[in-house]
């Protein structure tokens, strides 16, 4: 598949995981996941496994890192994709503040909306508007299969 009928299961795929908890470092579809769970998650129902065993994170990791790890292991997996705007089933890629490493993920699922994992709230659809945009560093493609 390419594009526009992957992008549409990858969004479909997202919304399926409305409603799980939050949860760090999981990855597991009504049960709880973090936005990189989410992800993973995504990932395994398109392509089956994983492309790599994950290392286990503390919840802030992206304080005290030194490397970028969550945008090298996405130019690694994905495929580069237009951040303005990013085109629905986009993964994008966040930095909470100015100078921070990039830590969060979500996926853009239409116009102006993105699908989250959000300590607290667990898997959200929210608006993809001006406080997100701002942190927005890069964004993504899932692969072709």
């Amino acid at each position: 598949m390419t594009g526009r009928p992957m992008s549409n299961e990858v969004t479909l795929l997202a919304r399926e995981w409305l409603g799980t908890p939050y949860h760090h470092q999981a990855s597991v579809k009504g049960v709880g996941c973090d936005c990189l769970g989410l992800i993973r998650g995504i990932w395994r129902e398109l392509y089956g496994s994983e492309p790599q065993e994950l290392p286990a994170y503390t919840p802030d990791w992206g304080e005290v890192a030194t490397c970028e790890t969550l945008l090298d292991a996405a130019h690694t997996y994905f495929r580069q994709a237009e951040l303005e705007p990013p085109a629905p089933g986009a993964v994008v890629v966040f930095r909470m503040r100015a100078g921070a490493m990039a830590k969060h993920a979500g996926l853009i699922s239409g116009p102006d909306k993105m699908i989250h994992a959000q300590e607290g709230a667990g898997v959200v659809e929210v608006p993809y508007s001006g406080w997100w945009q701002r942190r927005a560093v890069a964004a993504f493609c899932f692969p072709d299969r």
